[in-house]
């Protein structure tokens, strides 16, 4: 048998002589004459019955033997060549309805095999089409359009907006705003000034620029990409099919046993007795079966597995190597806290913000203008709209002029610097908001985590990973945020194509390291992986194509229920192979001995084949480990209460904003802030958990194992509830001290804002990703 290559580059099988047509001709042809043979004996044409069977059995000695001569000259010998001797054998002795069935159980092992084994190319293609073809070369006031074979370093290019810039090269003059997702799978658009470098296969987000060409075609950074792509999947390890892998020990052991058979008994036909309960079935049907029973069950939860190798790879994986943007994370920016200047509040900030960038394409702009409509805010109408690449947006509302975007570089006051010093905490991107060129508001951006992927990693860890890796091209401070988040064993943060190649390897010279992605930029280290797992619903084709596994689904937790299936099949395809072959060595200790001779033999070896292929095929079941299954009911109440924290996002900002406002002055405003969180929680919020706790939790309950699986969140409830009393306490207080709080209420009026905006963003967290990712 053929080793089933895992060359990235081409699903094309190397033994010579071997054509894709072969394995099913061959199942065609040997299932033909079996079933011929059948309906000429219970016709009562015996002899047109056996030499239908022996036709069966010399098509598929042909092509057996040349797979097996083609192994020998490789120095192996599988289980082919055992197969090989028993169709010999039963054509010798005359056993005929033996030959076929072991002919037919070749065959159907053989077609199993490659058709697991063949794949879509992945030559990156779809990265090959998106690269840029041609460039546009100034020469005096003349510009051109040149192929960009042609294109010299030193030469002078445009690149509008809208276009992919062509080779390395340097901004010559302005401010350049670029989309390097293709290069660094990050959505947040990087700005570059004169002089500045940037790299060829990054999109020109802002104004037309001069770009000095540093780097030719050839030594550019989006060629480089696909060469690393290419070069890591040459790399990859080939994968030898798990019946070979026994077959070093069966194989002597079943030639061995019929040899000693006839040398003792003197007979021939014991030795064809052994060989023939000693034809591997199980090896050859046994372990396919359970493969791609395996492959079948992934395909329904949305996970295509490009062919059986990469599934029994995953089945042993320990390493796992995780892209973030996209992968862990949603790969769009949301606007994670609003931070209003004094005598401000929230919504108008968010609202002036909203108005003026609601006309901007800039990835922040679009999220702060979801943000707004989320909340129902109604958004005013804007003029004169100026947008200044890498700054920000400008316009007049309401006769005021808002400003958007980067800070000016002026000194920030106390407030600002506090909404400042927060972003850096938090990894987070500022957008500023000016009126009248004065501060206003900060608004703080984050691409936030999938719902799901703290429970996929645990479930990834249960499944047998060891290790959980972060690589990434987005900064240090956000990378160590997440992978504090999900318990990471590791992170590394700005990381180029080449720099993921490079880690990728390193992890694949310790562990099987499966790499998980889904940008362009993703797409060499998915090559270099032992298997390639590609985020398909919303990544690019690029890394679809440079995958073993592709996730249909834009759900990370189906990478925890393929590992789990992985895992399964290969334990089934182990159990059923070596437990067949358990069963088969009986067999042949008692055709040795001349109890049973090639016929009932060939039938004991078929019951053997029967239960061995039943056993496989409970790979198609759903393991216990999968994730509980929720009714349609129960799901449609979980999105409503999902869809309900979404607009109650603005409480736990606003418990925040009375907790802060009560720190820098305890007067009438910070009163007021007090009473209006105090009027969110009585009719929002309080009702929302009340309702959680006597509707949703009692339906997730049957599916998550009975009531004590929602108990720690109840107990979040309970809590809640009383920081709420506290606050109301606290406010009956004031109302009898004429309106104004004691100086013996501050502390603990504080601690309990503070302590509740702790414990809500904590709850919410818990209830998104233990309950809500159980949605679909």
């Amino acid at each position: 048998m053929t080793e089933l290559h895992h060359d990235k580059q081409a699903a094309r099988r190397t033994t010579p002589g071997t054509h894709a047509w072969l394995e099913p001709a061959l199942l065609a042809l040997t299932g033909a004459a079996l079933a011929a043979g059948g309906i000429a004996w219970l016709v009562g044409a015996g002899t047109l019955a056996d030499a239908c069977w022996a036709a069966g059995t010399v098509v598929a000695i042909i092509p057996s033997l040349a797979w097996v001569i083609s192994a020998l000259r490789r120095g192996r010998a599988g289980v082919d060549l055992i197969a090989v001797l028993a169709l010999a054998g039963t054509l010798a002795t005359g056993e005929y309805l033996a030959g076929a069935l072991i002919a037919l159980m070749l065959a159907t092992g053989r077609w199993l095999d490659a058709a697991a084994e063949r794949r879509a190319s992945h030559d990156l293609r779809h990265l090959l089409e998106h690269a840029p073809r041609s460039a546009r070369r100034r020469a005096g006031d003349q510009v051109r359009t040149v192929p960009l074979s042609e294109v010299r370093v030193g030469d002078l290019l445009v690149v509008g907006p809208g276009e992919v810039v062509p080779v390395d090269g340097r901004i010559e003059s302005g401010t350049t705003v670029l989309d390097e997702s293709v290069l660094t799978g990050e959505s947040a658009h990087i700005e570059r000034a004169a002089g500045e470098t940037v790299r060829s296969g990054g999109v020109n987000a802002g104004s037309a620029f001069d770009l000095r060409a540093t780097a030719t075609e050839a030594d550019s950074t989006y060629a480089e990409i696909v060469r690393l792509a290419q070069q890591a999947g040459a790399e990859s390890a080939p994968v030898i099919r798990l019946a070979d892998r026994y077959a070093a020990w069966f194989l002597p052991l079943s030639l061995a046993v019929a040899g000693l058979a006839w040398l003792l008994s003197g007979s021939a036909v014991r030795a064809v007795a052994v060989l023939v309960v000693a034809t591997p079935c199980p090896l050859l049907l046994a372990a396919p079966v359970a493969i791609v029973s395996g492959l079948s069950r992934a395909a329904r939860q949305g996970v295509v597995i490009r062919d059986g190798a990469a599934l029994e790879t995953l089945g042993r994986a320990r390493t796992l190597v995780l892209d973030k943007t996209g992968t862990l994370t949603t790969g769009r920016p949301r606007v994670l806290d609003i931070v209003a200047a004094p005598g401000h509040s929230v919504t108008e900030v968010l609202t002036l913000a909203a108005s003026v960038d609601q006309y901007s394409p800039h990835v922040l702009a679009q999220a702060i203008t979801d943000e707004a409509h989320a909340r129902g805010l109604t958004l005013l109408p804007a003029h004169d709209i100026t947008e200044e690449p890498g700054r920000g947006a400008t316009g007049h509302v309401a006769g005021t002029v808002v400003s958007v975007g980067k800070h000016d570089g002026a000194p920030l006051s106390a407030w600002a610097r506090a909404a400042d010093n927060r972003a850096t905490l938090d990894g987070a991107a500022t957008a500023w908001l000016s009126t009248d060129d004065t501060p206003t508001g900060a608004i703080l951006l984050r691409d936030p985590l999938r719902h799901d992927a703290p429970r996929t990693l645990r479930r990834l860890r249960e499944a047998g990973i060891i290790r959980l890796l972060m690589l990434t091209g987005d900064r240090t401070e956000p990378a160590r945020e997440v992978a504090a988040v999900l318990g990471l064993d590791d992170v590394h943060a700005q990381q180029t194509p080449a720099d993921k190649v490079a880690a990728v390897r390193a992890e694949r010279e310790h562990a099987v390291t499966v790499m998980v992605g889904d940008g362009v930029n993703d797409a060499p280290a998915l090559a270099a992986a032992d298997v390639g797992v590609a985020m398909g619903a919303r990544g690019s084709s690029a890394s679809s194509e440079a995958a073993d596994i592709v996730l249909t689904t834009d759900r990370v937790d189906r990478l925890a229920d393929a590992a789990i299936i992985a895992v399964r099949a290969r334990r089934i395809a182990v159990q059923s192979a070596l437990g067949g072959m358990l069963l088969s060595l009986a067999a042949m200790a008692a055709a040795a001995y001349g109890l049973l001779p090639p016929a009932a033999g060939a039938l004991l070896q078929e019951a053997i084949d029967v239960a061995v292929i039943l056993n496989a095929l409970r790979a198609l079941r759903l393991d216990r480990t999968a994730l509980p299954t929720i009714e349609p009911a129960t799901e449609q109440l979980i999105r409503h209460f999902a869809a309900e924290h979404d607009d109650l996002r603005e409480v736990i900002e606003a418990v925040r904003e009375a907790a802060d406002q009560l720190t820098d002055t305890t007067g009438p405003q910070a009163l007021h802030a007090v009473r209006h969180v105090n009027r969110l929680l009585t009719e929002q919020l309080l009702p929302h958990e009340l309702a959680e706790e006597h509707q949703l939790y009692p339906a997730l309950a049957p599916a998550l194992g009975g009531p004590e699986a929602t108990a720690t969140m109840s107990r979040a409830h309970t809590e809640i509830h009383r920081l709420a009393r506290r606050i109301a306490t606290h406010l009956q207080l004031a109302d009898t001290n004429h309106g104004h709080l004691r100086d013996e209420q501050l502390d603990d009026l504080r601690a309990c804002l503070y302590g509740l905006h702790s414990v809500l963003r904590l709850h919410f967290a818990q209830e998104e990703e233990n309950y809500f990712s159980l949605a679909h």
